[in-house]
């Protein structure tokens, strides 16, 4: 059984607020009584009393952390971000996943509020005025990632439609007739589609761009859906002879879509172009190698973390904001 504070005190016959500048690093204290209270407790297996000392302080030493899912890598490797900088601090990370519902989503938040943990990290798939308004009356620091959900609430993100805009020039500039980009559904029934839509919005500004200024003639289309979309990406090439890419809103589509045309005996950067969006790690592994845009993940949950921080220990306003760049990553693909 693991000592107490208390207990290894008076092992070393020292105070238990002695004891604790000891094992906090806090505090002035003698450098030899320092290192013989670290040593005895090393040895004695104490272990710190968290709820005791959350009750004293008012805090549990959680966060909270609610996403889509952990089958995309792109949350994977945000979760695992986030975790590494909450343990940093000494925080332990609550995990859970709302699979794109609305309500589970509420419930989940309303849930870690009552186990008290003290800030959030929210990836939301809701959004408007009156979800903000929910939010605010829970009464906890929240930041929300990736999806914005209304204006006055703290959001950290990336630029999204300078990225894809940026990236669409790339693709016509490497002279393609047509160029197909390819997203989920974007009603409003679908949930916060937030992310996509800029991505989109980006898209269009630059082929209107393209087709203002003059240059050769492009045609563009959008494919929106969140099943077949590979299949509809083969049927658009194959029924013309532009020389076609396609623009994907996250590199799971474009992998998709690549394994599809491979079946169908089409090979990447030879009979079509693709660019996908995020950069997850697992490209590393992909052949051929992917244009893509990095979106930097590990980065936005930095900022995330340290702003929520922020946020709880009252160093930060409720709407602050921040937007990180981007930059489009070279392949094979294109």
């Amino acid at each position: 059984m693991a000592i107490t504070a208390k207990e290894l005190a008076e092992m070393c016959g020292v105070s238990r607020m002695t004891v604790h500048r000891a094992l906090t690093d806090t505090g002035r204290i003698n450098p030899q009584t320092k290192e013989l209270i670290q040593t005895k407790a090393k040895e004695c297996g104490y272990r710190p009393d968290l709820l005791a000392r959350g009750l004293v302080k008012g805090q549990t030493f959680y966060i909270g952390v609610v996403v889509l899912d952990v089958n995309n890598r792109y949350f994977s490797q945000m979760l695992s971000a986030i975790g590494t900088e909450a343990r940093k601090r000494g925080y332990f990370v609550n995990i859970t996943l709302h699979e794109e519902n609305k309500e589970m989503e509420k419930e989940q938040l309303e849930r870690l509020v009552d186990y008290h943990v003290d800030g959030i990290i929210l990836s939301s798939v809701n959004q408007g005025k009156e979800y903000r308004d929910f939010l605010r009356s829970l009464d906890t620091p929240i930041v929300t990632i990736g999806n914005r959900i209304a204006d006055g609430i703290p959001f950290v993100s990336i630029e999204e439609k300078k990225a894809a805009r940026e990236a669409t020039e790339t693709i016509l500039g490497k002279g393609y007739e047509k160029i197909v980009f390819v997203c989920p559904p974007l009603e409003q029934t679908e949930g916060n589609t937030y992310v996509h839509r800029q991505r989109l919005e980006g898209f269009t500004e630059a082929v209107e761009l393209w087709k203002q200024t003059g240059k050769p003639v492009v045609e563009s289309l959008v494919i929106s859906e969140k099943v077949s979309y590979e299949k509809r990406a083969c049927e658009e090439l194959q029924k013309t002879k532009k020389r076609t890419a396609f623009f994907c809103a996250g590199d799971i589509f474009a992998l998709d879509i690549m394994k599809y045309m491979a079946e169908k005996g089409k090979k990447a950067g030879v009979d079509y172009g693709i660019v996908g969006f995020d950069g997850i790690d697992i490209l590393d592994y992909v052949t051929p190698r992917l244009c893509t845009i990095y979106n930097p993940v590990e980065p936005v949950a930095k900022e995330a973390v340290k702003l929520l921080f922020k946020l709880m220990n009252g160093e930060a306003a409720g709407d602050e904001t921040v937007i990180l760049d981007c930059e489009m990553l070279a392949g094979d693909t294109l």
